[in-house]
């Protein structure tokens, strides 16, 4: 440990201190397994979704071209964060070398910046299925859906080249101890010894830009959707696209409480037990649920996972003649 903390006091060339979440073994022991299987989860989860959607026709519509988009996405940015994580509950402290923590940085920023745009796309597919159902299959073509997705990455990835290399050109001085999980922004502005006007600068217009442009569009086409449940003579139909997209607005309005609360704050506010509460939020209990909200407990999907996982049954359903042995 004291060796640990005389290389943190030193140049930011020889890395950070990860404090990781508790400093109890004990704790940390339970806590590695809980979050090993979250993360095993997820996975299959996710994986289990993409490979519904690329096997199966009859899922081949912009809904699900969005969520397989989605699914690749939270596999990837829980694989940045979790390694840290894990490491970090298996021996404390975790040291992390200065250049894994500015890639982890810049992929993770890239990574949250394209969900909050690729949430606000499927929002505003979700208005104009419901808003717009005749002009659906125009509005939401293939190129349409290509472009906002190619945007979402895109768009992603010049706020992170942006943020980052802002980061990067800021000196540490040491301490380099991180009260955090993962190289976030925050814990690693408040080792900095440099003057960061520019940095928070940026900060403020890629929250401006990206979490709250998206947030903004993604409410927009939630209360359109809304007025256009309230005008609707069917309470059947009604009742449908209520259902359809009430999960779905839960999920994405904590996810994007969560990540403006983080990422609005001053650049100089101390890591406290709650960001860390409020990071696992965002990174691996949203992660956990969005396949459940978004896919499993879709009819479609549900019906299409249940003739994969069980064939014989699917050929008794169309062979009512068949038996098998």
């Amino acid at each position: 440990m004291e060796r640990s903390l005389e290389l943190a006091n030193g140049s930011s060339n020889l890395g950070f201190v990860i404090l990781g979440l508790s400093a109890r073994k004990d704790i940390r022991d339970g806590l590695s397994v809980i979050f090993l299987t979250l993360y095993l989860l997820i996975l299959l989860e996710n994986t289990l979704i993409v490979y519904l959607i690329c096997t199966h026709s009859e899922l081949r519509k912009p809904m699900y071209f969005f969520l397989g988009h989605l699914s690749c996405l939270e596999m990837s940015y829980v694989s940045v964060t979790m390694p840290t994580l894990l490491a970090s509950l298996r021996s404390r402290p975790c040291l992390v070398s200065f250049t894994a923590c500015i890639a982890q940085l810049f992929l993770f920023i890239s990574l949250i910046g394209t969900k909050c745009t690729l949430l606000a796309s499927m929002a505003y597919d979700r208005y104009v299925a419901i808003c717009h159902p005749l002009h659906y299959p125009l509005l939401m073509r293939s190129q349409v859906c290509w472009g906002l997705a190619l945007s979402s990455w895109l768009g992603g990835l010049v706020i992170s080249v942006v943020k980052t290399t802002c980061i990067t050109s800021l000196s540490y001085c040491g301490p380099n101890v991180l009260n955090h999980f993962f190289c976030d922004i925050s814990p690693l502005l408040n080792l900095s010894c440099t003057h960061m006007a520019l940095t928070e600068l940026v900060g403020f217009i890629s929250v401006l830009v990206v979490f709250c442009g998206s947030f903004l569009v993604a409410l927009a086409s939630y209360m359109a959707i809304g007025r256009a449940v309230l005008r609707m003579s069917s309470a059947a139909a009604g009742h449908k696209a209520l259902s359809t997209c009430s999960s779905h607005l839960i999920v994405m309005g904590i996810f994007y409480s969560v990540v403006l609360f983080m990422y609005s704050q001053p650049s100089h506010t101390e890591s406290t037990d709650l960001n860390k509460v409020l990071s696992i939020i965002y990174t691996v209990a949203t992660p956990t649920c969005s396949p459940i909200v978004y896919g499993l407990r879709n009819r479609e999907v549900h019906a299409v996972l249940r003739r994969t996982l069980s064939p014989r049954w699917a050929v008794k359903a169309k062979c009512p003649g068949f038996k098998g042995k």
